[in-house]
């Protein structure tokens, strides 16, 4: 009598167990860099593909220690005589499609560092009140419409307070309407730039990028650096989801391109099992309109 009571109440938790790890193994989403190539269509015409369900405006790469900040958008526009204020269509086209819009700071080139915690808190105020929900500014270099966060993509200048600079932004959300935070560190841990922003465990994307690194990347065909160092990332940070970010294409990156159909045959299935994995970052849009790199894997993600 006691074994056959069980056996329905067994039967029940092997089957919410199915059911969780499908749920988490159903799949993840794309994040997509822009901004970077005026060649790369808009921001409108980006999200209209379908492909994307993350995208980072890339860059704003001046700003902190007292400089005046300012964005780079490439050949998309000129900020200067305030014509990036366009980009607020785009943008409020991406949202309607329930895509998540990021300003991303920092990036490869540029002049940005943090001085202090004073000067990180000064420039999370600038980033509130420009770009996101904030209403003490007289110019919003992208217009009216209010992105959804903030990615930091350092890779220059100081290597403090950045933690300072996450929460005084992660502060600023509310019940209503969240303020993601997101990053994209290098593959080699713990990152030089936001390892202790990071471990605050306030990150809700980090898309942390696998190339360019060879200590921790694809290369020769081998998986097993690469696989090595997502496990590294996905049980040592406390983040809300877990990326592999890619080149879209060989010459996106000095290193460490995967073509598509080994990363769907032989990481894909090995990183989905993951329940931190959120889905794949490319760099960027420019590259995978010319690779069609999204479209080959998207089913996969």
């Amino acid at each position: 009598m006691a074994g056959n009571s069980q056996a329905p109440f067994l039967l029940l938790i092997l089957l919410a167990q199915l059911v969780g790890f499908e749920l988490c193994d159903a799949g993840g989403g794309i994040a997509i860099y822009w901004g970077q190539n005026g060649n790369e269509g808009t921001l409108a015409e980006t999200c209209a593909t379908g492909r994307y369900s993350y995208v980072n405006i890339a860059f704003l790469n001046k700003f902190g220690s007292g400089q005046t900040p300012e964005i780079n958008l490439a050949g998309h526009c000129n900020p200067a005589s305030g014509g990036c204020a366009i980009v607020s269509r785009g943008i409020t086209s991406c949202q309607s499609r329930g895509i998540k819009v990021l300003l991303s700071i920092g990036g490869g080139v540029g002049n940005y560092s943090l001085a202090s915690a004073a000067d990180a808190k000064d420039v999370a105020d600038y980033l509130w009140n420009n770009f996101l929900g904030g209403k003490k500014s007289t110019s919003r270099p992208l217009g009216a419409a209010v992105l959804d966060g903030v990615d930091f993509d350092i890779e220059l200048g100081s290597t403090q307070y950045w933690d300072v600079l996450a929460r005084r932004l992660k502060a600023h959300s509310k019940p209503r309407r969240s303020v993601y935070v997101a990053a994209a560190p290098q593959c080699p841990f713990p990152d030089k730039f936001l390892g202790g922003a990071l471990n605050t465990g306030l990150f809700d994307y980090v898309w942390v990028q696998f190339y360019n690194n060879p200590s921790c990347q694809y290369s020769s065909g081998s998986t097993d650096n690469l696989i090595k160092s997502w496990n590294r990332w996905t049980t040592s940070v406390k983040a809300g989801k877990i990326f592999m970010g890619l080149p879209a294409a060989p010459k996106a990156a000095g290193s460490g391109y995967i073509p598509a159909a080994v990363l769907k045959s032989k990481i894909l299935p090995v990183i989905k099992k993951s329940s931190k994995y959120g889905g794949v970052m490319l760099w960027s849009k420019f590259y995978d309109d010319k690779s069609g790199y999204s479209s080959s894997i998207i089913g996969s993600v």
